[in-house]
C-alpha cells in the first residue's frame, strides 16, 4: 500500500502528465497554423505519449490500493516566437519533469518503498531518451537558422515519427 505522502506525489505527477500532454497539444496546434505539419505531428505523438505516461501511473496508484484524484489541468501558452521557441519550450519542460520524477524517487527511497523506486525506474530511463529526443531536435533548429530548405528537411523529418512505430516509445 501507497503512503499517503507518495500517493499524493504520484497523483500530483499524474496531473504533470496530463499537462504535458496538454502542453504537446497546444505546441502541435501552434506548429500546425505556422505550416510545419512534421513538427506538428511529432508534437502530436509526444502527446499520446503522455497521456500512456499518465495512464501507467494512474494503473500504479490503483495496484497499490490508492485512489487516483484528478486535479485542474493549468492552461498551456498557445504562441511562441519561432519553431525554435517551441522546440526550446519542450526541452526546459522535460527537464523539469525529469526533476519531479527525481524527486519521486528520492521520496521512494527516503520512505523505503522499493516497489515504487522500481516502477519509477522505467521513468528515469524515459526521461533520458524524452530530454534526448527534444535537444536533438533544438541543435537541427539551430543548425538550419532562417534556411528555408533546411526547415523544410526537419519538418520532413520530425513528421515520420507519428508513423514510425519505433520511433514511439512508453506504450
Amino acid at each position: 500500500m501507497l503512503s499517503d505522502r507518495m500517493r499524493k506525489a504520484i497523483n500530483d505527477q499524474i496531473n504533470a502528465e496530463l499537462y504535458s500532454s496538454y502542453l504537446y497539444a497546444a505546441m502541435s496546434m501552434y506548429l500546425e497554423s505556422a505550416d510545419m505539419s512534421g513538427a506538428a505531428a511529432w508534437m502530436k505523438a509526444q502527446a499520446r505519449e503522455e497521456l500512456v505516461h499518465a495512464g501507467k501511473f494512474m494503473d500504479y496508484v490503483n495496484e497499490r490500493g490508492g485512489r487516483v484524484v484528478l486535479k485542474a489541468i493549468e492552461e498551456p501558452p498557445s504562441e511562441w516566437d519561432s519553431v525554435l521557441d517551441v522546440f526550446q519550450t519542450a526541452l526546459g519542460h522535460e527537464e523539469k519533469v525529469s526533476s519531479m520524477i527525481n524527486g519521486l524517487v528520492t521520496l521512494a527511497r527516503e520512505e523505503k518503498d522499493h516497489m515504487t523506486d522500481n516502477f519509477l525506474q522505467w521513468f528515469v530511463a524515459e526521461q533520458v531518451e524524452e530530454e534526448a529526443s527534444a535537444a536533438e531536435v533544438v541543435r537541427k533548429l539551430k543548425l538550419a537558422g532562417s534556411s528555408g530548405g533546411g526547415m523544410f528537411m526537419i519538418d520532413n523529418e520530425l513528421g515520420r515519427r507519428g508513423t514510425d512505430p519505433a520511433t514511439e516509445s512508453g506504450e
